[in-house]
């Protein structure tokens, strides 16, 4: 029996968690996802925005950045209606506003990859924690991201959020030393 970080005890998690939690994402698209979908997590459980993603991927055409920023209110309206997907009047509005600074940041920067990795220097970093409880919320770097994204008019992107979006694009390895997936990592 695999070994396993102790929030992966049940599905959705344990799929996630053994296929794309921490791996090293460089796809702006993915990078997006990852944006509204941590953003939509804000004040919930992870495995219910994992139950939704599919409704969020219909939802947010597949997660394309141009298209979901055209989005306009009643584009909203509709959203605030789909039950496939957390119906947060806020949160809605912050991935169609998040989309318009996405933009903007692959203009500067080539891609939304480069600029976001640029915060731990392009590689992982790699953490070696012996017990879940051991893992921050929250991190210097976490912080100093959601501030730039603040800057830039991001919103929903907290420390917590930033940390948790790291997490799951593999800026950070924070699966414990015990875990099978650390060593593959």
């Amino acid at each position: 029996m695999k070994k396993r970080c102790d929030w992966a005890k049940n599905e959705p998690n344990i799929t996630y968690h053994d296929k794309e939690w921490g791996i090293p994402q460089h796809n702006d698209v993915k990078l997006f996802e990852f944006l509204i979908l941590e953003a939509a997590q804000a004040g919930l459980s992870w495995s219910i925005i994992l139950n939704r993603r599919n409704g969020y991927r219909l939802a947010f055409s597949n997660f394309d950045v141009i298209k979901v920023s055209k989005y306009t209110q009643n584009d909203v309206k509709k959203l605030i209606q789909n039950k496939d997907i957390i119906r947060n009047k806020l949160k809605i509005n912050s991935a169609i506003n998040n989309s318009l600074q996405f933009i903007k940041i692959q203009k500067e920067f080539g891609s939304f990859d480069k600029y976001l990795w640029g915060f731990v220097h392009h590689k992982t970093i790699r953490n070696k924690f012996k017990k879940y409880s051991d893992i921050p919320t929250y991190t210097k770097i976490s912080e100093k991201l959601s501030q730039d994204l603040k800057k830039r008019g991001f919103t929903f992107v907290g420390p917590i959020i930033c940390y948790a979006l790291m997490q799951a694009v593999g800026m950070v390895n924070d699966h414990t030393i015990d875990c099978f997936r650390f060593s593959k990592l």
